[in-house]
């Protein structure tokens, strides 16, 4: 099929996969076969699917609706009785049917035998305000033929797990930005409690994710109270930095969204009994309108996050924990590319102020002379919002911890991004979903099946490696060493390093 461009609206209200040619969400295949796990949050009865054992809606936390919206997460007591667990539940409140309010779920597949296996917890991207953790393509992962637990987990999202209400509704809500962090350690807490019942080895435990779920796991990697309950993580087109630095700066957002409110409800307190419907809407309504991209994100509360993470991680706090972490070479490709590309706005801009970027731009011609204006663009876009976050997290961690650093060079060779390696490409080839309609299927399969091998091989705590794969190396910051993955994969030392001195002291 040919791979079309896709807006970052749509991108980020979870059209992306289905536009990279990867299947939307739907249930897994239903099973007459069933499994029970008695475990200490209360029997759990789900289906073998495969030969694995697949549980689908487990509550990990009381439904955040009624008095707690905008509240932390409030921890589930165990149930009595059986309880099914054959059905995903729904996923976050967000634009578009089938969400809810009723969100704080996640989803277990566990190979069949006794273990103890080590556990990967999978954060869904969608840039804070849409994605879920039951999308389709989880369902074909290799990992439980690799003795691993594959754990997808749900947060609140958009307003109603980023916003900090508190300049609206009083100070009984400080912190509530960081509702959607909140969320994501007491799932952790509740593996940590749990996973044991399923076979799996609490102290081996690895987060992870792409794009928003890499940056929730750079985040995390910078959250003091998210520290022992995590041993590694695995980021795929992430950083740190989708953080409000300052309690004006979240302020400024509130007050912003406040504004857009008032224009359709009467007074700040209709936020905590309008429908959830009529939150998004506002949502939709506030972030189109807002001059910088991401307004919704978590802040330094001086609690939860005492720091920037970034600031944390340099300071330690990832301190004894593996990384692998890495990024596609030209990510920006599916926002504002191809043929002939947009120059980038505010909107699509992450870190930098226009006026800034547009400087750092007009360098890229010394850098890249052979490019044409349309690939310097994306790969400038590139840098600002994904590989310079990344190379930073990269930078702030391999002080104190290993890291093992990739690029995916690899392209399609048809469709509508030919000659790129656009952003979410990754997924697929790590979640066993190569694109088989591409030009280059067999180069994509055999791609894949290695990257599945070397993400496995660190999940169960070795060096990533894979039959076709050259030695990886661990990251050395003199020689930023960097595992190449393409039809050829190969090692590069100091990678793009005119491009990377470019942005020195901006991000």
């Amino acid at each position: 099929m040919a791979i079309t461009t896709i807006s970052r609206r749509a991108f980020l209200t979870g059209t992306c996969l289905a536009a990279c040619g990867f299947s939307m969400p739907r249930l897994f295949a239903a099973s007459s076969d069933h499994a029970v796990v008695d475990a200490p949050c209360g029997t759990l009865r789900g289906e073998i699917v495969d030969g694995n054992r697949v549980f689908r809606g487990v509550p990990f936390a009381h439904p955040p609706v009624g008095s707690l919206r905008f509240r932390p997460p409030v921890k589930l007591k165990a149930w009595t009785g059986l309880r099914e667990a054959a059905k995903f539940a729904p996923s976050a409140m967000q634009p578009g049917d089938g969400h809810s309010e009723d969100c704080l779920y996640l989803n277990i597949i566990a190979p069949s035998g006794k273990g103890p296996y080590p556990v990967y917890v999978w954060i869904h991207g969608g840039g804070f305000t849409g994605g879920s953790p039951s999308d389709s393509i989880y369902e074909h992962s290799t990992l439980p033929q690799e003795g691993i637990i594959s754990i997808t987990v749900a947060y609140r999202l958009g307003v109603f797990g980023f916003l900090d209400v508190a300049p609206l509704l009083g100070k009984e809500y400080a912190g509530s930005a960081n509702n959607a962090l909140r969320d994501l350690i007491m799932a952790l807490e509740w593996i940590q409690e749990n996973i044991g019942a399923f076979g799996g080895d609490p102290k081996r435990v690895t987060i992870g994710g792409e794009s928003a779920g890499a940056k929730l796991t750079g985040i995390l990697l910078g959250t003091p109270a998210a520290r022992p309950l995590f041993h590694q993580a695995i980021s795929e087109s992430g950083g740190a930095e989708r953080v409000s630095p300052t309690a004006a700066a979240a302020a400024e957002v509130s007050a912003g969204f406040g504004k857009t409110w008032l224009k359709n409800h009467v007074g700040y307190q209709s936020l905590l009994t309008a429908p959830a419907t009529a939150l998004i809407d506002a949502q939709q309504t506030f972030t189109g309108s807002w001059p910088k991209h991401f307004p919704l994100r978590p802040e330094v509360d001086g609690e939860l996050l005492p720091h920037m993470p970034i600031e944390s991680i340099a300071a330690g706090s990832s301190r004894g924990k593996r990384i692998l972490i890495g990024t596609n070479a030209d990510e920006s490709a599916l926002f504002i590319g191809p043929h002939p590309s947009k120059d980038p706005g505010p909107a699509d801009l992450g870190n930098l102020a226009k006026a800034k970027f547009d400087e750092v731009l007009g360098h890229y011609k010394d850098v890249y002379p052979e490019m044409t204006d349309e690939q310097r663009r994306i790969r400038a876009l590139t840098a600002e919002e994904y590989m310079i976050p990344t190379d930073r997290v990269i930078e702030a961690h391999s002080r104190h911890g290993d890291a093992y650093v990739y690029r995916l060079d690899f392209a399609e060779t048809s469709g509508n991004l030919k000659g790129y390696a656009f952003h979410g490409l990754d997924v697929g080839l790590v979640w066993n979903r190569p694109n088989i309609n591409a030009g280059n299927a067999a180069d994509e399969a055999a791609l894949s099946a290695r990257m599945q091998k070397a993400w496995a091989s660190f999940l169960r705590g070795e060096t990533p490696a894979a039959d076709g794969l050259p030695a990886w190396p661990k990251y050395t910051r003199r020689e930023r060493t960097t595992m190449v993955l393409d039809v050829a994969s190969h090692v590069d030392r100091k990678p793009h390093e005119a491009e990377y001195r470019l942005w020195d002291g901006l991000l």
